[in-house]
Order: C-alpha cells, then structure tokens, then sequence
C-alpha cells in the first residue's frame, strides 16, 4: 500500500486554513531536520537497505502531503531525477504526480459558482463532482457546455494565496539558516532558485495566466497536427477557475498501453524530443512541467500538453547560445560546449578547466548516441574526483526549470526507449531547420549551424587525425607536463586538518561537560551558569559530529581516487 493510501480520510495540516507564520515555519523546520537526522542516523549505523531507503521514502513523501502544494511540487521535481536519488524515492515520489488527494466536489461547485457568480447548471449541462484527477494546486472535473461540448473544469484548491506566503517566509527563514551554519550549501545558489520558484508557484495559482499561456502555446505550434493543445473557455474561466477542451489521452509513460494501441514508444520519444527542441531552440517558451501526469498520447499517436500554469521564457542571448551549445554536442566539440556553458552561467571559471573538458569529451564521445550510464564515469574517476574538490559548475537560478524539464523528459525517454539515441531523436528537428528559408534572425541563425553541421558531418577528419588532434589539444593545455605536486600529499594534509580539528572539538566538548558537572554537584547556586556550559558543550558537540562526517566523506572520496 502507498504513503497516499494509507493517509487518513481527515484533512492534512496544510488544509486547516488557520495557521500562523511562527507555527509554519516550525513545520517546516521539524520536517526538514527530522529527516536530515534519519539520513544521518542510518550513515552512522550503516543501514542502507533497500528496505530502509523504501521506509525513508515513504515517511518523506508522507510528510510532503503534510506539509501542502509547495512541498508536493518539490517533491514532485525530485521524483524525475533518477540520477541523484535511489529507486526508491523515485518510486514513492512518483505518487505525487498525480495521486495527490483531492478536495470535495461540494467545495469545487461552490468555488466555481462565486467565481462565475452562477449556479453550476446554469453554466454547464452536466458537472461531475468526482474528480477526474487531483493535483498540488486544484483538481479537475467533467463537465459538458449546453452546447454539447464535453470540457474539464480545473478548479484552484482554497487558501492556496495565503498559505504560499506563509511558505515563502517559512523557506525562506530554512534557506537563511543554511546559508549561516551549512556553509557547504552557499555554491548552489539556492536564494535565487528559491526566488525564481516561488515567482512561477505565484503565477501558477493565477489560471488566467495560465489560460494566456495555453493560447501562446497554441499558436506555437500552428501548422503541427500531431501537438494538441487544448481549447480555453474564457467566458467560463477566471483566475480560480479554468474551462478547457476535454482531450483524453494515454499516460506518456505507459508503454504497454501505447504498445497495446499500436504505437511505436520509440517515435513518441523521437516525436517528444523534436517537439521540445522547437519550444527551447526557435521560441524560447516552453512547458517547464512535462511529468507523466501533464502529457498524454492521443490513440493517432499525437502529443497532447496539459497544464499550462508552468512554463518558462529562454532569453534571446540564452537561446543563441543555447543554439550554439545544442549544435557543438552533435559535433562533439568539447571547447565550444566548454566555452556556451561558460557564458550560460553553468561553468564557473577556474584557473585549471582541464578535468572538466577531460569529462565533458568522454561524456560527448560515449553519450551522444546512447543514454548515460553513471557507472562508466568509473572510467575518468580521476577527473569526476578534481571536478568535486574545485566545484566549478553551477546552477544559475533563470535555467532552474530548464533542467528541470530536461531531467524529466530524460527520465521519460529512458522508459519509452532504454537504448535511445539522442542524436538520432533530434534528426528530423536538424533537418526540418535545414530545409526553412530562415526568416527571422532566430531562425536563420539555427538554419547556419544545422548546415554548418551537415557541412561537418560530410567533412568529419578521420580517425587518426582525431587522435593527432587530440594529442596537440592536450600539449597546448599542458596536460602532458610532468606533474610535480603530489595529490596524495595534499589529501593526506587535508585529512589531518579535518582530524585536527575534530581533537580540538573532543577536547573542548569534554573539558565544558566536566565543568559544568562539576559546578552543578558543587555549587548549586550557580546552576544557571553551568546550564550555559552545557549548551556550549552542545554547541561544541555538534562541531565535533560535523568534523568526524567531512573527515569520513574525505576519506571515502580519497579511497575511491587511489584505488
């Protein structure tokens, strides 16, 4: 049975309305630490079984419903990344895309009848008040126009506004305590992802943005048959309420079910693909939230889009160099992939970028034509090990949702086709951009690299010109100078440093316990003060623990560069 199903049938916490910020924020708190410490506890004991990551998970994706629609959406992010979690949180995170449990129809109808300030049959012939499906933000209905039309009602969950405000503070306080005491956190740039999130979860409560979008998104792909975007109602919609076309579809993961309809998995992939290059490469608008539960396959095989609430904008320089950066992976030119990333904001500059175009052309050369395989990094353990000391790459905060819907259709596309070839699924993308006359500066600048990539293609050198090429690249970074500083000196010194440190923190930890024992025994008039003690005790404790965690990390991380 799942997390969801084992939730009562009561209301979640997030759903009782009357909350304070000091009451949310400590929610929030408690959840995250909790689970920080669980992870810890089960490190220090060693217990990574299966059956433990499966019950952490589960106590997770427990505690996200909890905790509301902003969570869910975290929570819903990480269920696409299959290379940073286990399968098991894969697995139980995957229940939020669209098992979230829903609201009464009762409340539905009569958000609906403010809203359009009618009664339900006036506006709509019939109106189902079971829920096709639930989501983090509202839940959708049948219904059918006078008219005849059958529609979807989307319908926002009550007291979403103030509770994404409590939230914003609530984060926001969790963000400004790891950035002062969880140093390590600080590259990351989490302050502006959290600023980019919480601006597009704001837009995503106001579906007449969201309706704008669908529109947009229409006219995108004008003159593309097998991408269907559903109608809007605008005389039936409002900010709260959204009246769409109803366009049934097959989940776009459920391989067996396109298989038993005679599809192809493999050209949805390719057609997925192609369809989400247009969106970053020629318009620069694309669907931000593409989870199994927002695309669906039509029985003709066409893609069909839902939920327009999430999406993002691609600036014209990102997209040029976007442009740039798409076209070199195809050529697998490890420099001009290098230098886009660099000016993107996705390579921070360092003194030495030889392991990170060392890594870049083993991943160009290996996956280009097949999905990763994260385990075939062993191969270049040596560079992966310089990448993380030096921490060159970043994630800046406007491409947050780019990768986002990236990782996602990955994960998608591993399931359709477990051996697909991304430069064979962008194929007929590259040759449509070839076949166009170019009007516009966009799209003509697309059409110059797709030729100049055929022209590469049709003049590729051979491969012993390859490897001579190679070999001069290497001589002009240096790579083949003789090294005189010891790497394993430097982890050896680095090692003593952490257990140094950790001593100090033992000795102060034990000196403070004792005299504050002492002083509570003997001098019982001065209890407060060995109270304080004892918190200074504490404080020291909890820099001990932190020291003996860096230095067991440090040497895991050596144990797997030496060997």
């Amino acid at each position: 049975m799942s997390a969801i199903d084992q939730l009562p049938p009561k209301k979640l916490r997030w759903q009782r309305l009357k909350k304070s910020s000091l009451a949310r924020q400590r929610e929030v708190f408690t959840t995250a630490f909790i689970f920080i410490f669980q992870l810890w506890w089960d490190r220090f004991w060693q217990d990574n079984t299966s059956r433990t990551r499966n019950h952490r998970a589960d106590w997770l994706v427990r505690n996200l419903l909890e905790l509301g629609p902003t969570f869910i959406k975290i929570g819903q992010s990480l269920s696409t990344r299959v290379d940073l979690l286990p399968s098991e949180y894969i697995s139980n995170l995957s229940q939020l895309q669209d098992k979230v449990p829903a609201f009464s129809g009762k409340e539905a109808r009569e958000i609906i009848e403010v809203e359009l300030g009618k009664s339900i049959y006036t506006i709509y012939r019939d109106f189902d008040e079971i829920p096709l499906a639930a989501a983090s933000l509202g839940q959708v209905h049948r219904a059918t126009l006078h008219t005849g039309e059958e529609v979807v009602v989307k319908v926002q969950r009550p007291g979403l506004k103030g509770l994404f405000d409590l939230d914003l503070q609530a984060v926001g306080k969790l963000l400004k305590f790891s950035d002062r005491f969880l140093t390590w956190t600080r590259k990351y740039n989490l302050q502006g992802i959290y600023q980019e999130f919480f601006t597009v979860l704001y837009q995503e409560i106001d579906y007449a943005i969201e309706g704008g979008n669908a529109d947009r998104f229409r006219k995108n792909f004008q003159g593309y048959p097998r991408i269907i975007v559903p109608k809007v109602y605008w005389e039936y919609s409002t900010s709260m309420v959204l009246t769409l076309e109803y366009v049934p579809g097959i989940k776009v993961d459920d391989r067996q079910a396109l298989e038993a309809c005679g599809l192809d998995p493999k050209e949805i992939n390719q057609l997925g693909i192609c369809c989400y290059l247009k969106q970053l490469l020629q318009d620069g608008f694309f669907h931000a939230d593409p989870h199994p539960g927002n695309l669906a396959v039509s029985p003709t095989g066409s893609l069909i889009f839902y939920d327009y609430g999430m999406m993002a904008e691609v600036k014209t320089m990102a997209k040029d160099q976007m442009v740039k950066t798409f076209f070199a992976v195809l050529r697998k030119d490890t420099n001009e992939v290098v230098d886009s990333l660099m000016n993107m904001g996705f390579i921070e500059p360092i003194a030495d970028m030889s392991p990170v175009k060392r890594m870049l052309k083993f991943v160009l050369d290996r996956f280009t034509e097949r999905p990763v395989n994260i385990y075939e990094f062993e191969q270049i353990k040596g560079e992966v090990v310089a990448i993380f000391e030096k921490q060159p790459f970043r994630l800046p905060p406007q491409m947050t949702y780019l990768l986002k819907s990236l990782t996602t259709l990955d994960g998608i596309a591993r399931i359709l086709d477990p051996d697909y070839n991304f430069t064979t699924a962008a194929q007929p993308f590259v040759k449509s951009i070839v076949l166009t006359k170019g009007r516009g500066n966009t799209l003509g600048a697309i059409a110059q690299q797709a030729k100049d990539f055929l022209v590469y293609q049709l003049n590729k050198p051979s491969h012993m010109e390859i490897l001579l090429e190679r070999l001069e690249e290497r001589i002009e970074r240096g790579e083949l100078m003789i090294q005189v500083k010891s790497s394993e000196s430097d982890r050896t010194l680095k090692r003593i440093n952490i257990a140094v440190k950790a001593l100090i923190y033992a000795c102060l930890t034990g000196f403070l316990f004792l005299t504050g024992a002492v002083i509570m025994i003997g001098a019982t008039a001065y209890a407060n003060w060995a109270i304080a003690i004892f918190i200074c005790a504490a404080l020291t404790g909890l820099s001990l623990v932190r020291s003996l965690i860096q230095l067991s990390i440090r040497e895991k991380i050596d144990n797997i560069a030496e060997t």
